[in-house]
Order: structure tokens, then C-alpha cells, then sequence
């Protein structure tokens, strides 16, 4: 029988009414389906919508510059051998399409959706994990514009049974050294003494290490797992000097990363403890298993990064559900209504603070078409009266 192949890309993009100037991701989402034969894949990017649906349709530019659809449709989709080499000629063919990795990430984690449905397994089966090991949510917040009111999402947090969180972004790194102290400490008096509490200051430093070094005496005071993502992503001097002054707390990072070995490097020469990488930015969940790997032999943690929807969830968590011994997992708990609304049952930390993995065929979720399309935008892209892209139909 000759396998199915790649016959449709559809992009859809999806907007809350209102976009508010804050870190928060869930904000407006583009939604990747797959089709080939009987069978349809669901996926999410975690990118700027509009220049993602240009990079997949975009006119040629050169031989190393072409539309990531023509490196996807048509080709053959029987096993995850065939995903990784549709990734390669991704990665090849649009070379210099910056915008690609986006572009891809969502489409292949549409494909490992699609394989695991046609398959009747869940995808991290198809990673070659005999099980999947439940996963210690954190709770991902925003830090508050006040101490006070960062106090009162930490005590939340506490009472909604979580057993770890994160407050990041907000006015974190953007004040003085005695205002980030107090908002450290305000979400470890909501939290209390046992939970395990983690910063993300956003890359907000950009390289200055005596900058980051400032805040380290607060957050070594309040027990701070992990100080994330410091400075930007390929900033490696910065964040290996910052970590050879850190004592108590580690550095994460990596969630900026496109490509497997920009997260390596950060693990080679970066000092990190936490490296956290997003599927829907690094290439999808292929390249993300890899990293996943290679964190297990380099005696670092590997931890999901996602601040989106529940199929953005379920696809962070494939890549390392096997690995019993990394146990964390960012959960997003302010996420948008868009966000929320995006399958058609949620996934949610059970009464131990605990993340499972659906047990169902793909990703494990189901898209919800009635309950997202009073969010699609209609986008039309044309060139000299040809139509490269108009919103499809958004149906199962």
C-alpha cells in the first residue's frame, strides 16, 4: 500500500479582540492543520501569525529561500523517519527564510499529530517512550504591577494546589535593585517556605551581567530555584559569568532557540541547569527530543517551555514525557480565553499537582472549530492578482 502524502498545510490565525501591550503570548495564536489521506494533524507556532503565513507561502527568492510549503507538500508521511527528512529540507530549502523554523515548527508537530492518529498511538510512543512519567506543573505568571498584588497571585497559586510557580516579565529587571527584591519576596511570602518559586526576567538585562548580578542576593534570600533567561539567548559569555557567580540559584534559558544547537550551546557554554525549549518555536517536537536527549548527557534539566493553548501543552510535554527524572513543566494559569478555548477539553493539573499526558492516539486533544472561529482573522495575501493565501475553512 503506498503511504499517504502531505496534501494540505492550512494556517489559520486567531486573535483575542484586544491586544494588550504585556508578556503574555496566548494573546492572538496560529493554528497549523495537516492533511494527508483519511487523516488530519493539529498543530500550533508559537510566532508572529501574519509573517509565519507569509513564510509558508511566500514567493521564491532564491535556491535557498523558498516557501516552506513547497518543502512539505506532497511528500511522503509513513514514519517519523519521514518527518525528520521533510525538517531537513525545510531547514535546507529555506535557508535563508528566517522566519522558517516558526513556520516549521507548527507544521511538524501537525505531522507527529497526524502520525500518531493514523498510528493509534500517542506521539511520545512514537518517540520510542515506553510510558509517559506525570509532570510537576509549575504555574506561569506575570509578576504584578505591585508587590501587593504579586503577593496576592503567589497566595493564589498556593491555594489552587500548585506546588511550584513562576512570576516573570511585568515590571521585573525594569526598576531598581530594591523594587525586584520586593517582588521577589512578595511571591515567596504568597507562596510560602515549601513551594519551589522560579523568576523569568525576560531576557531584560540583554547582556549585562553586573545588572543581573544585583538581583541575585534577593533571590538566593527567597530559596530561587532557577533565575531564567537572564539575557538574550545567544548572550553565552553573559550567562557563563553570570552562573559562575551564582551560588543557590541555577540560570534556565532556551526557549529563544530555533534550532537544536543553539540550545546545546547554552548547556556546552552557557552554564545553564534549566534548559526550557518551546516546540512551537525550535522546529517542533523532533528537534526538541533531541535537545531533550542531550540534556539527559550533559547532566542538565530539561523543562518545557509554553504559554499557550493545551495542544501547545500536550506537544511541549512529548519530547521528554519519558524521562522520569525531569519532572517540571510550565502551565500556564493566565492564559487568554482564545488559549482556552482552543480543544475541546482542557489539560489540567490533577489533585497532586500533577500534569498527565492524554492517553489517546496524537497529541491526545481535540480541536474545537465552533468555539475558535469567533476568533479568526480573515487574511488575504495577493501578489500581482495572484491569491498566495486566503483564511481556509476552519473545520475538522
Amino acid at each position: 500500500m503506498t503511504p499517504p502524502a502531505v496534501e494540505a498545510i492550512d494556517f489559520f490565525y486567531l486573535s483575542m479582540p484586544r491586544i494588550e501591550d504585556i508578556g503574555d503570548g496566548s494573546q492572538d495564536m496560529l493554528l497549523v492543520r495537516v492533511r494527508a489521506g483519511d487523516h488530519t494533524g493539529w498543530g500550533e507556532c508559537e510566532a508572529s501569525p501574519l509573517p509565519t503565513i507569509a513564510g509558508l507561502v511566500c514567493p521564491m527568492s532564491h535556491s535557498a529561500c523558498k516557501p516552506v510549503a513547497a518543502s512539505v507538500l506532497g511528500q511522503r508521511l509513513a514514519d517519523p523517519a519521514d518527518i525528520a527528512r521533510i525538517s531537513r529540507d525545510v531547514r535546507a530549502n529555506s535557508l535563508d527564510l528566517l522566519q522558517a523554523a516558526h513556520v516549521l515548527s507548527g507544521i511538524e508537530i501537525a505531522l507527529w499529530d497526524l502520525l500518531g492518529r493514523r498510528s493509534e498511538v500517542p506521539v511520545h510512543t512514537l518517540l520510542g517512550y515506553p510510558r509517559a512519567y506525570p509532570k510537576t506543573a509549575y504555574a506561569s505568571a506575570l509578576f504584578g504591577d505591585t508587590p501587593a498584588e504579586t503577593e496576592a497571585k503567589a497566595a493564589k497559586v498556593r491555594a489552587d494546589g500548585f506546588r511550584a510557580a513562576k512570576f516573570g516579565w511585568g515590571p521585573y529587571g525594569r526598576g531598581d535593585v530594591a523594587a525586584d527584591a520586593e517582588q521577589v519576596r512578595a511571591a515567596r511570602a504568597g507562596l510560602g517556605p515549601d513551594l519551589h518559586l522560579l523568576v523569568d526576567a525576560g531576557t531584560v538585562w540583554g547582556e549585562d551581567v553586573e545588572a543581573a548580578t544585583a538581583r541575585l542576593p534577593a533571590l538566593e534570600e527567597c530559596d530561587v530555584t532557577w533565575l531564567e533567561e537572564p539575557f538574550e539567548t545567544g548572550a553565552l559569555r553573559a550567562y557563563a559569568e553570570l552562573a559562575r557567580r551564582c551560588r543557590g540559584v541555577r540560570l534556565a534559558g532556551g526557549e529563544g532557540a530555533h534550532h537544536p544547537h543553539l540550545a546545546q550551546h547554552l548547556v556546552d557554554y552557557g552554564g545553564i541547569g534549566f534548559v526550557q525549549i518551546d516546540t512551537g518555536r525550535i522546529g517542533g517536537i523532533g528537534p526538541a527530543r533531541e535537545v531533550a536527549a542531550y540534556a539527559v548527557e550533559a547532566g542538565v534539566t530539561f523543562v518545557n517551555h509554553t504559554f499557550t493553548s493545551p495542544l501547545a501543552l500536550s506537544a511541549s510535554l512529548q519530547p521528554y514525557a519519558g524521562l522520569a527524572e525531569h519532572v517540571l513543566c510550565e502551565f500556564p494559569v493566565e492564559a487568554s480565553p482564545l488559549a482556552r478555548a482552543a480543544t475541546t477539553t482542557p489539560m489540567v493539573p490533577d489533585a497532586d499537582g500533577q500534569v498527565c499526558l492524554p492517553d489517546a492516539p496524537g497529541l491526545g486533544l481535540e480541536v474545537s472549530p465552533d468555539a475558535l472561529r469567533p476568533y479568526l482573522r480573515d487574511v488575504e495575501i495577493t501578489v500581482d492578482g495572484t491569491t498566495l493565501y486566503r483564511t481556509p475553512d476552519l473545520t475538522t
